[in-house]
C-alpha cells in the first residue's frame, strides 16, 4: 500500500498560528479548544451585527430618517461543540429584526455551521467565497448587500490581525 505524502503548511498558516499560539498563550488542547471558540463568537457577533446593518438599511453609528433603529443586545450563550460561546444579539426597537445566523430561540451551534465561520478565518476567504459559505449555511439566496455588509465587518478584523507586527523571533532572516 503507498504512504500518502503529508502536505506542507504554507508560511501564511504557519504565522497565523504562531499568532494565535502567542495571543490565546496556547499551552494546552484545552487552551485551543477556548481560542477556537472565543474566534467563534466574535465571527456570529460580527456578522449578526451586519445582519441587523442589512435590516435597518444603514451602518451603526451612521445618521437615519428610519424611525427604526438599534435598541440594545440580548444576551445568550450558544452550545456548541466548543462549549458554551456567549453573544450579544442585536436588538431593534420595532423588534422585528429577525437573526438568520442565529435564530431566534436557538441554542445550539450545528458542527456544519461551526466549521464553515471558522474556515472563513483559515482560508483567508474572497467575497465569492463567503457568499459561497453563507448561501451554504443559510440555505437562501442572499443580496450582494448583505455579502457586502458581512465582508465589510469580518475581513478588515482578519486583515488587521493578520498584517499585525511581527515580534523579531518571527521576522525572516
Amino acid at each position: 500500500m503507498a504512504r500518502r505524502r503529508r502536505e506542507r503548511m504554507s508560511e501564511g498558516k504557519k504565522n497565523i498560528i504562531a499568532g494565535l499560539i502567542q495571543e490565546y498563550n496556547i499551552k494546552s488542547a484545552e487552551d485551543i479548544q477556548e481560542a477556537l471558540k472565543d474566534l467563534l463568537g466574535g465571527t456570529i457577533q460580527e456578522m449578526m451585527e451586519a445582519e441587523l446593518d442589512e435590516h435597518l438599511g444603514y451602518d451603526e453609528y451612521e445618521r437615519s430618517d428610519s424611525p427604526d433603529y438599534r435598541n440594545g443586545v440580548k444576551h445568550k450563550k450558544l452550545r456548541s461543540s466548543y462549549g458554551k460561546i456567549p453573544i450579544d444579539i442585536p436588538q431593534d426597537r420595532d423588534g422585528d429584526f429577525e437573526p438568520q445566523l442565529v435564530k431566534k430561540n436557538q441554542t445550539t451551534l450545528t458542527g456544519d455551521i461551526e466549521e464553515k465561520i471558522i474556515s472563513m478565518y483559515a482560508k483567508g476567504m474572497t467575497t465569492s467565497d463567503i457568499e459561497a459559505h453563507i448561501r451554504d449555511i443559510y440555505g437562501l439566496e442572499c443580496s450582494d448587500t448583505t455579502i457586502s455588509r458581512i465582508t465589510d465587518k469580518i475581513l478588515p478584523v482578519v486583515r488587521e490581525w493578520q498584517s499585525r507586527p511581527l515580534d523579531e523571533i518571527y521576522s525572516e532572516p
